[in-house]
């Protein structure tokens, strides 16, 4: 199957931030990065009559997910946890449902996006996170 994401691996929260870290993603570009998987996620449960009755409600507030609304890591991780939890739920219920083609074409747009993202941290970069270790409760 087809999808190179951040969240494909088992790194869970730790690979999903590292991936924003690498892009140099701003909590502004990751919240647009979230909010465009989010979108997705929500339109191929709309499209699949089973997973519309089982999981459709899961998607009446945003962002989806155990860790929505709770911003209790240091350094702007909230929308790496939240793309964790969603990415679990994604490749574990959502995408085996897709077709190889459903899944290529996916991948298509998210490298399109994801090269939008690129140029717009290039003109608003992430700041540098202080010294201190990653996944740190307050």
């Amino acid at each position: 199957m087809a999808g190179h994401f951040p969240f494909s691996g088992r790194g869970g929260r730790a690979s999903t931030n590292a991936f924003f870290e690498a892009e140099g993603f701003n909590a502004d570009l990751q919240e647009k990065y979230y909010q465009w998987w989010y979108n997705q996620a929500k339109e191929m449960v709309e499209n699949d009559s089973e997973l519309k009755v089982t999981k459709g409600h899961e998607f009446k507030e945003y962002p989806f997910g155990q860790h929505a609304h709770h911003n209790f890591h240091l350094n702007d991780k909230a929308w790496a946890v939240a793309l964790a939890d969603l990415g679990d739920f994604l490749k574990g219920v959502v995408f085996p449902r897709q077709s190889e083609e459903a899944m290529h074409k996916l991948e298509e747009e998210h490298n399109k996006v994801v090269e939008g993202l690129r140029k717009e941290a290039e003109e608003n970069p992430r700041e540098a996170a202080p010294d201190i270790g990653f996944f740190r409760h307050t």
